[in-house]
């Protein structure tokens, strides 16, 4: 069996994006919430906030080291696997991805140091600035790879000429016309993701009673954060469709599994797409609901996959169901944020155990949605790698074979293994650890209850905290 490079080189890099994605969604994010919990410790001197910051800064550490591991192999790949491409776009992406390091990468890692280590060391107000710079390093880091991105979705302000890519006008390059969208999408993704992960993890310490008014104080923060955030996705989201249904019509009626252009297009909640025979098995969907989404009226006419021959669709079934469980999952977090502001009268969203459990497992599902999303927006534009200007099989390094393609996903796959692997058992040993050792206001180990949590494992007097006025509640939320 003759091995196929291009396949084999789309899987390396999926394999090798979808690693690393994971790590910057989550890093953008808890640097935000880093930098308010500085923000308030520096305001209350509550030394509360400075453990909770302490605390997240070093998994703020561990996850971008493991980030920034991951991601230095990908630059190489467009030399070894895509080179082709590199050479045709780098008039571009050349300067635009020296630009992200000079102006994000070398002021987050400068800063990172200051706050890891200078609490003790520099003024407050400096480790407050610090904190600050670390979270805005994250979202110009974004800014520059979403523009990126972006423009291979939709090329703005080039021009190709004889195979290469010049610039003719910069501004509309880096602001293509799905940059807007994508970079508000990733950065509402990012910062659910960091909520769901510290929501989940103080809801486990909560579980077990450790440091209770630290992690209710968390837990709450991130709850409010929820309950705006993610339904505001939802609506971000739409904004992205209507956007990609503009300039990537495919891509729109693969996510809908629709393989004729018509109007009153239903929305499909189930089917398996069948791209060999151009239909849908087993479909089960609400009549017209896709044309109302899409077009804002029951009978609009949604684009279908007969406009293009097979081999310019993209592989449907992957793109139909990725984006099924990318919207099942958000979903799925507006309940949990809604479900935590009624839990909140009476204080119950930090001691109903039900809700805790959820809130645990729930710490996964903003990582699933953005691999779902990212396969949605990557393989959705298959054949493209620069949008209707540059096919993959035309990016691809004329002198590979397939051979060398296997040996280095093979490679990488186990490389990948072991860094993963020895960084997330770091993480745990450190989430294990927790805030016992940060600060001077930890609680003393005979006060932490061994059973399972309950109201009477709790330190305090429930309705006493919970009053408008007690001592817990200054500076809480």
């Amino acid at each position: 069996m003759e091995l196929d490079p291009l396949i084999l080189s789309r899987i390396q890099f999926a394999f090798v994006v979808s690693f690393h994605a994971i790590f910057p969604v989550f890093t953008i994010g808890l640097a935000s919430f880093i930098a308010v919990l500085e923000g308030l410790a520096y305001k209350t001197d509550n030394p509360i906030w400075v453990r909770l910051s302490a605390f997240w800064t070093k998994v703020f550490a561990v996850v971008f080291g493991m980030g920034v591991v991951s991601g230095i192999v990908m630059s190489f790949q467009f030399g070894t696997n895509w080179s082709n491409f590199a050479q045709a776009s780098a008039n571009f992406l050349g300067p635009v991805l020296s630009y992200e390091v000079i102006t994000a990468f070398f002021l987050e890692a400068g800063f990172l140091g200051v706050l890891l280590f200078g609490r003790d060391k520099v003024p407050a107000g400096v480790h407050l600035f610090a904190a600050l710079m670390v979270a805005t390093g994250t979202f110009i880091s974004s800014f520059w790879i979403l523009a990126a991105n972006s423009w291979m979705h939709t090329p703005a302000g080039v021009e190709l000429q004889d195979g290469i890519f010049h610039v003719t006008s910069w501004s509309e390059a880096i602001f293509n016309p799905s940059f807007p969208y994508r970079f508000m999408h990733m950065g509402l993704a990012s910062f659910l993701t960091g909520g769901f992960v510290v929501a989940g993890v103080s809801a486990w310490y909560l579980l077990r009673g450790r440091e209770v008014e630290a992690n209710r104080k968390a837990l709450s923060m991130c709850l409010w954060l929820l309950l705006v955030i993610a339904p505001a996705q939802a609506v971000v989201g739409d904004f992205h469709g209507l956007n990609t249904l503009e300039h990537q019509p495919m891509k729109v009626a693969a996510m809908e599994g629709n393989w004729e252009t018509g109007s009153h297009v239903p929305l499909l909640l189930f089917a398996i797409p069948d791209q060999e025979n151009q239909t849908n098995l087993y479909e089960i969907g609400i009549p017209g609901l896709a044309s109302l989404i899409l077009t804002h009226e029951f009978d609009g006419v949604v684009p279908g996959l007969d406009q293009v021959p097979v081999a310019k669709q993209p592989p449907v079934a992957i793109v139909f169901w990725s984006f099924r469980v990318m919207v099942g999952l958000g979903l799925l977090m507006i309940l949990f944020a809604v479900t935590g502001l009624v839990l909140r009268a009476g204080g119950r969203y930090w001691r109903t155990p039900w809700f805790l459990q959820g809130l645990r497992a729930m710490s996964v599902a903003p990582f699933l949605a953005v691999l779902a999303g990212w396969f949605v927006t990557e393989i959705g534009r298959a054949p493209w790698l620069v949008y209707g200007m540059m096919t993959q099989a035309e990016s691809l390094t004329p002198s590979l074979t397939g051979g060398m393609a296997l040996f280095t996903l093979i490679g990488y796959i186990v490389v990948y293994g072991l860094v993963f692997t020895a960084g997330v058992y770091y993480l745990m040993r450190v989430l294990y650890v927790g805030m016992e050792d940060e600060g001077d206001g930890r609680e003393h180990e005979a006060e932490r209850p061994s059973r399972p949590f309950s109201a009477a494992h709790v330190p305090f007097e429930i309705d006493d905290d919970n009053r408008p006025g007690s001592p817990t509640s200054q500076g809480g939320y």
